[in-house]
């Protein structure tokens, strides 16, 4: 890769490239285990495991799924929440050389079905919780279907999970893995356009990805000894691969908690005192406005990874005044593994933005009509990133692979500007982009500014049809506990902080907005809402 901008922002310690080597993903929890068998890998309620115990319950596991009729490229659905049960389910799929399709324990019927038929899942692991929305499902006929509860045998329709890890008289036959061939997961986007796509991840654009975000931590990840504050969902690429992959990688402890729970979660901070918490900023939100934040012993934390959405300035700056910890911004997408930028620790950061590329990671900004002609510095554009990290394509879906990934490169759908020294800074997505009067304008634009507001709790701007503008700005707002403000005092207020055509012709106060499984926002859903009916 030919001398960026960036490069020069990159701590001594950090190399521009970094050998990746081509290994499959459960190497990792095999050489945790050999190097630190004693270590807690893993912390579930009042369960704990070693990591010479999750590698025993994984290769047992493994054993039985392989007699049972397991075999490599097997698609096998996961639908649990983080939890003990998971890193044995997600490491013996990788073990066997299986495809670990993540899969929502929120989702219904119709969601469910979509999933299983597009990704051809044979098999499925899941909570008791949802068996029976699995058996209204004509296609888990013919699945092999286990499910977790307490362990107890399920009947002939199931196994229980605790089956599989009893001992067994059995030799495990190894799998052969081509970690730059063989899919792992398939990782479900969001669908923001139509059905959800499946987008494919092989062993080595994982392992890619683990790599790239250890050597950024510049020495603060310790190998071993971390405590992983694990909220953000193991069925989600961010929680997948920053809590759970990088955990394992590095020796740590997964404090698994099993959704985001605010006062579970403080309580969970003052038992155990994690050192790196990836979240995002809605959780941050949740912590900030605890009454019992400032005793909670936040200042454990090293580093405060987050991602999945932006994260605004003012949450970031009230964040860190109030718990000392520091917020390291970075972004990323599930069809990436999903990081590719990050504010450097030990380097120069800048708050608003997404930081630079990780090593081994190329990135620029393309004009939006034909996506071929690079732009200046400072000039928004549609964000593209090249990298090992990046997925394979998306499973089934030839043509809107081919979209996505051209000449290498991975069109993101984001709109996004690049300064002088290389940081990159979201500015909106290519289809939320607002064009009113003949200006563009950026949700982020406005959010940024309304946040700044004393009385805003959470906010989401978007655009709404006008006659005579096209488009006009309407904004979703939650104002924080207590606070009264009526909408003409807010719109007044935004008149003075932003150009006259940003400013929100509407707002509309909600007890909360609308949010995925994992905290991020729905912006689509307030947009749909708005459409003629």
């Amino acid at each position: 890769m030919e001398k960026r901008p960036w490069h020069s922002f990159y701590p001594s310690s950090v190399p521009n490239k970094i050998e990746i080597p081509d290994i499959s993903i459960y190497h990792f929890l095999e050489r945790s285990a050999e190097d630190y068998p004693d270590y807690e890998a893993v912390v579930d309620g009042d369960r704990t495991l070693t990591y010479r115990e999750l590698k025993t319950y994984t290769r047992r596991a493994a054993a039985h799924l392989h007699q049972l009729g397991f075999r490599k490229e097997d698609r096998i659905a996961l639908i649990l929440p983080n939890s003990m049960e998971y890193v044995i389910a997600y490491y013996t799929a990788q073990l066997l050389g299986g495809v670990v399709v993540q899969v929502n324990p929120m989702y219904q019927k119709s969601e469910l079905a979509f999933m299983f038929e597009d990704s051809q899942a044979r098999w499925l692991i899941g909570h008791y919780d949802v068996k029976q929305r699995i058996d209204s499902i004509p296609y888990c006929k013919n699945m092999a279907k286990i499910y977790v509860e307490g362990g107890s045998f399920i009947g002939e329709d199931g196994l229980g999970f605790s089956q599989l890890l009893a001992p067994i008289d059995r030799e495990l036959t190894p799998t052969l893995v081509h970690p730059k061939k063989d899919i792992a997961v398939l990782q479900y986007t969001g669908g923001t356009t139509g059905r959800s796509k499946g987008a494919m991840l092989t062993h080595f654009n994982i392992v890619a990805n683990v790599y790239q975000s250890y050597t950024t931590f510049n020495g603060v990840f310790k190998r071993p000894g971390e405590r992983v504050l694990s909220i953000s969902p193991f069925f989600h690429v961010y929680g997948m691969n920053n809590c759970m992959n990088l955990s394992i990688f590095g020796a740590s402890t997964i404090i698994c908690m099993r959704r985001f729970e605010v006062n579970h979660a403080i309580d969970l901070i003052k038992k155990y005192q994690p050192t790196f918490f990836p979240g995002v900023p809605t959780m941050y939100i949740g912590l900030l406005h605890h009454p019992e934040a400032a005793q909670a012993g936040l200042e454990s934390i090293k580093v405060c990874n987050s991602g999945s959405a932006p994260m605004p300035v003012e949450l970031m700056k009230e964040f860190e005044a109030k718990t000392g910890a520091v917020i390291m911004e970075g972004y990323g997408l599930s069809e990436a593994s999903p990081v590719t930028h990050r504010n450097p620790i030990g380097g120069v950061r800048k708050p608003g933005t997404i930081g630079i590329p990780l090593p081994n990671t190329d990135s620029k900004i393309v004009d939006l009509d034909t996506g071929t002609i690079e732009l200046e510095k400072g000039e928004p554009g549609e964000l593209i990133v090249k990298g090992p990290q990046v997925m394979k394509g998306y499973w089934r879906r030839p043509e809107e692979t081919a979209s996505a990934l051209r000449d290498g490169w991975l069109y993101t759908g984001d709109i996004a500007t690049m300064d002088e020294d290389g940081y990159f800074t979201i500015v909106g997505r290519k289809k939320e982009l607002i064009i009113s009067g003949g200006y563009n304008i950026y949700p982020n634009e406005v959010e940024e500014i309304l946040y700044q507001h004393p009385d805003v709790k959470e906010v989401c701007a978007f655009g709404v049809p006008d006659t005579y503008r096209g488009e006009a700005v309407k904004a979703a707002v939650v104002l924080r506990e207590g606070a009264f403000l009526q909408e003409d005092q807010l719109i007044s207020w935004c008149t003075a902080m932003m150009a006259k055509y940003k400013v929100p012709k509407s707002i509309e106060f909600l007890q909360q907005l609308p949010k995925t499984a994992v905290g991020k926002l729905l912006r689509r859903k307030l947009v749909e809402a708005e459409k003629p009916k």
